[in-house]
């Protein structure tokens, strides 16, 4: 079985609300941009992101995100979509705040990828994307490991399509609160790279885009998630039809 992708979504231009830029959200920031211009090149009106970070980078983020010296002190979300911007002729929005509802409402309904890093975030977006987002895409981490999942809250539109489920409810881990979380910034690269190996948001970002690529230039979708660890080599897909109901979570981003 696989899930169809609504005609409205190939049809005309989709808004999308990145929701963090750090490790998982400047590697898909970037990847989107990439996507965007394959998908114009094709005939698709393409994608408008609107990118969602409070944070400001700092001396740690370097080299493990995509930021350079010349950004630290600079707010993430505005770097990026300026860079961007100027690179592909882009007219995508940074709002350098946290995504609370009234933002997201604003952006109207589209496709939400998740790249927070915290259950705590997560539990506070969930209510709010439920309601506004068609889909939900969310990406998490731990130091070698991590998982991709794409899903909506809503029944698949197209006759014969398989729909795909909330992404919370294939993973309740990632907005359960009642786990203790280690939200304590590094002071340096050496630093951060011990908590997290230097490549692990690449190899999370490079299957979800994936995922959107076959969903926007092949128009279905056979699979909606993926399991990576970079220790082992092991990456395993979550078919759309064989989703699991309960997996190791991993929310770091």
């Amino acid at each position: 079985m696989t899930h169809i992708t609504p005609a409205h979504v190939l049809d005309r231009r989709v808004n999308i609300a990145l929701i963090g830029c750090g490790g998982n959200g400047s590697q898909m920031l970037t990847g989107l941009a990439r996507l965007n211009h394959a998908l114009t090149a094709l005939g698709h009106p393409g994608l408008h992101v609107t990118a969602f970070d409070g944070d400001t980078v700092s001396e740690a983020n370097i080299g493990r995100q995509m930021f350079s010296p010349a950004d630290v002190g600079q707010y993430k979300s505005a770097v990026l979509v300026h860079r961007l911007n100027a690179f592909f002729g882009l007219d995508w929005h940074a709002r350098p705040k946290h995504a609370g509802a009234d933002e997201l409402v604003h952006v109207g309904p589209g496709i939400a990828i998740v790249c927070v890093d915290s259950a705590a975030s997560r539990a506070k977006l969930a209510k709010t994307l439920k309601s506004t987002a068609t889909y939900v895409m969310d990406l998490g981490n731990r130091a070698s490991d991590g998982q991709v999942i794409f899903g909506s809250s809503r029944s698949a539109q197209c006759e014969g399509s398989a729909s795909l489920r909330w992404p919370y409810d294939v993973l309740p881990e990632l907005i359960d609160t009642t786990v203790p979380e280690d939200d304590a910034p590094s002071c340096g690269l050496a630093e951060a790279l011990e908590r997290q190996e230097l490549f692990i948001n690449q190899a999370i970002v490079t299957p979800a885009l994936g995922i959107l690529w076959e969903f926007f230039r092949h128009g279905r979708l056979s699979w909606c998630g993926a399991f990576v660890n970079l220790k082992t080599g092991h990456v395993r897909p979550l078919p759309v039809d064989n989703l699991p109901g309960h997996a190791e979570a991993t929310n770091a981003a």
